[in-house]
């Protein structure tokens, strides 16, 4: 045989052999041709995709660790959606729904979490991020210049208006310059009491 077998391995490593079964099966481990273990390329599998928290050298040696220490509570569900969804917005591969998340894929959201912090800081330097505050103070002074040439465009226009009905009516036609301008305000401030009503979508 050229490498060990479950029971060594499993003496090896500190574990029972069931443990090494489920292992082998869930392709933690490096197998020879003839079936047996690699014991040092399966060491540094077993590292690679184990959570160290969970270790149980990690528990042994822990000070606080006992008989009678409580067990590790299960991870909310939202956080587990949060991790697959970081994960498939980068193109990577995601937990599978109800099989729960490898320690392996929270790490790796994380460090995917904290580059998109560091590239919104970076954005926002280079000025290609505006302030909110600074985009609400804009967009009210130009609503509100907006609204005062509006205002005064009835005095602006009102006697021209009334001169080309006259010449499109006729002579008999006349609309004094002082009405077509009290009726053109009050159209125009119907308008803009109604546009006022419009939200913004910084919100």
């Amino acid at each position: 045989m050229q490498g060990m077998s479950e029971r060594q391995y499993a003496a090896r490593v500190g574990l029972s052999r069931g443990a090494i079964q489920k292992a082998k099966e869930a392709g933690r481990l490096v197998l020879f041709a003839d079936g047996s273990i690699d014991a040092e390329a399966s060491d540094q599998r077993r590292a690679a995709m184990t959570d160290p928290s969970k270790s149980r050298a990690a528990r042994s040696s822990s000070p606080v660790a006992s008989a009678a220490t409580p067990r590790l509570k299960p991870v909310p569900e939202a956080a587990v959606a949060s991790v697959g969804e970081t994960l498939r917005e980068e193109g990577l591969p995601a937990p599978v729904a109800g099989g729960g998340t490898t320690f392996l894929q929270a790490k790796t959201a994380n460090e995917v979490l904290k580059a998109q912090e560091r590239r919104i800081r970076l954005q926002k330097l280079k000025g290609e991020l505006v302030d909110r505050a600074r985009a609400e103070t804009l967009m009210f002074r130009l609503a509100r210049e907006e609204r005062d040439a509006w205002v005064t465009w009835p005095a602006r226009v009102a006697a021209l208006m009334a001169s080309e009905l006259a010449a499109a009516l006729g002579e008999e036609v006349r609309v004094e310059a002082a009405l077509m301008q009290k009726v053109l305000e009050a159209h125009v401030r119907a308008q803009l009491d109604s546009l006022a009503d419009i939200r913004s979508g910084l919100g």
